[in-house]
């Protein structure tokens, strides 16, 4: 049977997503684990490939497997064993041929900064650190342009492998709760570092840097170096994945 995981974790301790030799990562874990658990050779395909660093509430995975066990008793068992800062949310079976990064689905993701005069140290981990006054009204302008089917070459890592990069957001919202602006944007599919060079364009624009004009410029001049630069991955955290 397929097995859809559910898969929320704290990437701070971890190289990625995706497994890589001598390194530890969010998928080698769950490999490791799950194999142990099932006693076969498990091998887990996630939909989103988070970076270094980059948290997720609510990431996908699937697996095949010859066991017994019930699929959404899996997540039980499977979190007995698994490190502190990965938790399986959820565990139930689907159809064979569910792809997680294939089928259609809406994925949202958060960036949040931490917009005061010194750090917090209980926030360190999970948000970016900004000392100059952002202005959030701004950024909300330069955002607005971001919504729509846009090809997104002007912010995505300038080696990145896919042919096609054009995408569609549906939503941008910056939120802000005190001292920290949440970035929040909703779309059907992501480039390499899209969100983070969103993000690090939008903190540009908050700075006064650059207008909020500017950003529908600089997606129609399909060039990555006019964009801003690609905030830090802590900041990040895939919220979750709807598939449809």
């Amino acid at each position: 049977m397929r097995v859809k995981l559910e898969v929320a974790y704290d990437g701070t301790n971890y190289c990625g997503w995706q497994i890589q030799p001598n390194v530890v990562t969010v998928e080698g874990m769950l490999n490791q684990e799950l194999s142990r658990l099932l006693k076969e050779d498990i091998t887990v395909i996630g939909a989103s490939r988070t970076d270094s660093g980059v948290h997720a509430f609510g990431n996908v995975a699937v697996f095949d497997t010859n066991t017994r066990i019930p699929a959404e008793k899996i997540s039980y068992a499977l979190n007995q064993s698994l490190p502190d800062d990965i938790v399986v949310q959820s565990s139930c079976e689907v159809q064979e041929d569910f792809h997680p990064r294939y089928c259609d689905c809406i994925k949202t993701y958060e960036y949040k900064i931490l917009n005061a005069t010194f750090p917090e140290p209980t926030k360190r981990l999970y948000t970016h650190f900004v000392h100059r006054n952002l202005d959030a009204e701004a950024m909300q302008t330069a955002a607005n342009y971001f919504i729509g089917r846009h090809d997104f070459v002007s912010f995505c890592s300038s080696n990145t492998q896919v042919k096609d990069t054009t995408r569609e957001i549906y939503n941008v919202d910056i939120l802000k709760d005190r001292n920290v602006i949440t970035i929040r944007i909703r779309g059907n599919g992501f480039l390499y570092n899209m969100v983070r060079i969103i993000a690090g364009t939008l903190i540009q624009v908050g700075s006064n840097f650059i207008p909020p004009e500017q950003v529908k410029e600089i997606l129609e001049a399909k060039d990555r170096t006019k964009a801003g630069p690609t905030a830090p991955a802590k900041g990040l955290t895939l919220v979750g994945i709807e598939y449809l």
